[in-house]
């Protein structure tokens, strides 16, 4: 069986992954095609790595902090790239009241006062009285895991890898094609639209920190990851249009303006690079995989492709070999899959009372 894997961005190298070491004993070979010179260079590019389950929930469907918690496991132990400090959710002073509000409704978090803030961060002492810890939760460094998750697949004996190579001109033909081109996918999937997202990376040497810090803000919201070397990635913002590659002026603003409310010592710092592309979205801006024949498309990751491609991947290499079906992904309709994990859990629920299960 050939099972041929199109885009090597994280939706594919993960799919590719988790089909391989899944197929290997059943004696399937998987082909990863992309038509870029190397991995990894579409939105996965200028993303945020942040593994941020819990913290994403309290602005997200459960789904996607139930998917998530996968990537957690994939990230530190299958790909071991990911550190796990924790995230930091900030709020200035005039929006305190609202991540109280927030606190008894998020799970997996601790709320903080300034000294624990201050232990945590020293860098922030003093500046925040209020703020939420997420100790569980980790972040990486996308360019990084990307090199260190097609390092693996190169080393497994039934994966093939090519590069700058249309998938329209691939042979042999491929028993499955899995999809994960992202947004250029919309030939093919209609739903989907772009949402564009900027970041900066910017330089100093007078701030340290040693975990992301998300600063909560009703119109401009923030993170800021660190990548080591004194180096910050800023990014957040999500704009509703297809166009992939000019960082407006505005945003470099947005972007530097609230880095400064967390601490203002990034008005100073160099700014080392810009970046911007578009990442794919269906209107409920949950993923979906979906089928066209003997085609899967994993798409409609929106701005959480490190936190959900390891569990998408992990369910479509469930689907091509076991044929497991898992509604709340494989249906379009939002409805539908709710239903379907409604019907699920009472079917269990009986099958536990009939002593089935």
């Amino acid at each position: 069986m050939l099972i041929r894997v199109i885009g090597a961005g994280v939706a594919g190298l993960c799919a590719a992954f988790e089909i391989a070491r899944a197929g290997l004993a059943r004696g399937a070979a998987v082909e990863i095609v992309d038509a870029a010179p190397a991995p990894g260079l579409g939105c996965s590019y200028h993303a945020g790595g942040m593994i941020a389950p819990w913290c994403e929930a309290m602005q997200t469907e459960p789904l996607v902090a139930k998917l998530g918690e996968e990537a957690l496991a994939f990230w530190t132990r299958d790909i071991a790239v990911a550190t796990v400090a924790g995230t930091l959710l900030v709020a200035r002073e005039r929006d305190r009241g609202e991540l109280i509000d927030l606190a008894p409704r998020a799970e997996h978090c601790e709320r903080l006062g300034p000294e624990r803030v201050a232990a945590l961060e020293p860098a922030l002492a003093g500046r925040f009285s209020q703020a939420l810890f997420f100790a569980q939760e980790a972040h990486l460094e996308p360019r990084a895991a990307l090199r260190a998750l097609h390092d693996r697949l190169a080393g497994m004996e039934n994966v093939t890898l090519r590069f700058g190579a249309e998938a329209t001109a691939a042979r042999p033909r491929a028993d499955w094609t899995i999809d994960c081109r992202g947004f250029a996918a919309r030939d093919a999937l209609r739903e989907l639209r772009g949402v564009k997202g900027e970041m900066l990376v910017l330089r100093s040497e007078e701030i340290e920190l040693s975990r992301p810090v998300r600063l909560l803000h009703p119109r401009h919201p923030v993170y800021i990851v660190p990548r080591g070397g004194g180096l910050f990635m800023i990014g957040a913002t999500m704009i509703e249009n297809e166009e992939r590659s000019r960082v407006t002026a505005r945003s470099m603003v947005e972007l530097v303006n609230s880095a400064f409310a967390i601490h203002p010592a990034f008005a100073e710092a160099e700014i080392v690079e810009t970046g911007s592309d578009v990442r794919p979205a269906f209107p409920d801006n949950l993923p979906r995989i979906s089928r066209r024949g003997e085609a899967l498309y994993i798409n409609g990751l929106y701005r959480h492709g490190f936190l959900l491609a390891p569990a998408l991947a992990r369910r479509a290499a469930q689907f091509l070999f076991e044929g497991h079906v898992f509604p709340e992904v494989m249906h379009a309709d939002q409805g539908e899959r709710r239903a379907d994990r409604d019907r699920g859990a009472d079917a269990r629920e009986a099958a536990r009372g009939a002593g089935l299960w």
